[in-house]
């Protein structure tokens, strides 16, 4: 007996119809994907070797800043200090000289002596200079020595006078000393810096930049909903050139990459090319006589520009080198060129507040918060925390667009060449 076959019902049909739309929907979704990726304009950016780190920072008292060196030789150089420039009186020098016995006079000593009316006088300028032809700060000890003929008082004299002839030499040497204590304000170098440095290889100022670094934060947000991830902010020196990169992973939910390279100066970073990846879009700009934005217009190039990826380092070496000072109510302004346009940003300093690290614990460390712009391009804005006890390195970065939708990342560990 034949077998009826009874046709599938309408539901069915648009059911199966649905799914064959979506399928060919997400194939075309992929292919468009992929031809938009092979379309991009190639990477600008040159590929640099992973470096081998082997060590990790701990939080540590920072090294004191330029102000506070230059405000100690200051109070060490004063004059009329007391302690360095007082004598004995001569009446109580007499008194102690009398207590005790007066000793045989020697050939040897009073050749010296003879000698010594020969030389010329030491004068003190109270600048802590002596005048040309002085033989040697003693010669004013030995000259009041004989003036008593105890030894008591004449060890006194002579005490009290090499103090004072040395005080200035002390003053000085710190004064010589201040741009070296100044610079270990800043992060350690690498253990080959001294050799690179003395070779000629490396100019003296990059050795004021940090080493390889990495900084590994845990990530934390909202954005419809609960976001959690981790990210990297690395810095990586050749010679004079440099790369910094902030990445974020948020899984299958956004993954990004924020990338900026060129070349340390005395004067500070100086980007030639920034770029940006979400996810598989490449946006970028180029920076030379003038700023190549990402549409191919170009502006003017401002003093000392920065992008959104340098910007991290370079203001965390300003504050180690004192070029800023983390004072509360002060401000940081400098250009800022991004693939949409360029724009100046004025950063309050608001002070200082201790973060409870994941794995450091508590960190004294400095907020800075962007001022909004006249003509924002959005609504991100980025707070920055540096810490002086970690070589003044971003500890905390807080991004937010919006009310509701931030990204928090706090550092876990750091680790350093």
């Amino acid at each position: 007996m034949a077998r009826t076959l009874t046709p599938p019902s309408r539901p069915a049909v648009r059911r199966a119809l649905l799914a064959a739309l979506g399928i060919a929907l997400l194939a075309h979704a992929a292919v468009l994907g992929w031809v938009s990726v092979l379309l991009q304009p190639p990477s600008l950016l040159r590929e640099l070797a992973q470096p081998m780190y082997t060590r990790t920072l701990q939080a540590k008292a920072p090294a004191p800043t330029p102000d506070a060196v230059a405000t100690q030789v200051a109070a060490n150089s004063a004059p009329n200090r007391p302690s360095a420039h007082i004598l004995p009186a001569p009446a109580a020098i007499k008194n102690k000289a009398n207590n005790h016995p007066k000793p045989a006079p020697k050939p040897a000593r009073a050749a010296s002596a003879a000698a010594e009316d020969q030389a010329p006088t030491v004068t003190d300028t109270g600048t802590g200079t002596a005048q040309a032809g002085a033989p040697d700060a003693t010669a004013p000890a030995d000259s009041a020595t004989r003036g008593s003929d105890s030894p008591d008082a004449a060890a006194q004299i002579a005490a009290a006078q090499q103090a004072a002839a040395s005080a200035p030499a002390q003053a000085a040497s710190a004064a010589a000393s201040a741009p070296s204590v100044a610079a270990t304000s800043a992060p350690e170098p690498t253990a080959s810096a001294p050799a690179v440095a003395a070779s000629g290889a490396v100019p003296a100022f990059v050795q004021t930049w940090p080493g390889d670094t990495r900084l590994s934060y845990q990530l934390s947000g909202n954005y419809r909903g609960e976001l959690h991830g981790s990210a990297q902010v690395l810095w990586q020196r050749e010679g004079t050139r440099y790369q910094a990169v902030v990445q974020m992973d948020l899984g299958i939910l956004l993954s990004s990459r924020f990338t900026s390279q060129g070349a340390i100066t005395e004067q500070g970073l100086q980007p030639e090319v920034y770029e940006e990846q979400v996810r598989q879009r490449r946006r970028g700009v180029r920076i030379g006589e003038d700023v190549r934005l990402n549409n191919g217009n170009r502006v003017p190039r401002p003093n000392a520009v920065q992008d959104a990826a340098s910007q991290f380092v370079e203001l965390g070496h300003r504050f180690a080198t004192g070029q800023v000072p983390l004072r509360p109510g002060g401000q940081v302004n400098f250009w800022l060129a991004r693939p949409g346009g360029v724009d100046e940003w004025t950063y309050d300093i608001l002070g200082e507040e201790t973060l409870q690290l994941p794995t450091l614990g508590a960190v004294q460390a400095v907020h800075l918060r962007p001022r909004q712009l006249a003509k924002p391009r959005g609504s991100i804005v980025a707070e920055i925390w540096f810490a002086p006890s970690l070589q003044y390195l971003p500890v905390r970065i807080r991004i937010t667009q919006g009310e509701d939708s931030y990204v928090d990342l706090l550092v876990q560990t750091i680790d350093q060449r």
